[in-house]
């Protein structure tokens, strides 16, 4: 037997991302595109690693103050501009 269609496997406990990390994550993509600037050339100005800023940018990580006022001082803005609309 081959299934024709993969299978879906839920597990239960397995948390969604919230509403504010996703928001906070699309603002940083967005001013860091609006940079020009690819994930390794944001991670290297503001000294993290490029997988962090992937994981950031996801929602995925629980961002500290310390790294989002490196990512808001290496894209040009103010620590407040990652937050808007969260």
């Amino acid at each position: 037997y081959v299934p024709t269609k993969p299978l879906l496997v839920r597990f239960n406990g397995v948390r969604s991302i919230p509403q504010h990390r996703r928001t906070l994550g699309e603002n940083i993509r967005t001013l860091r595109k609006q940079a020009g600037f690819s994930q390794e050339r944001l991670a290297e100005k503001a000294d993290l690693s490029p997988v962090y800023i992937s994981r950031v940018e996801c929602g995925k990580e629980n961002i500290s103050v310390d790294a989002a006022m490196r990512i808001a001082k290496a894209v040009g803005v103010r620590l407040r501009d990652l937050f808007q609309n969260t």
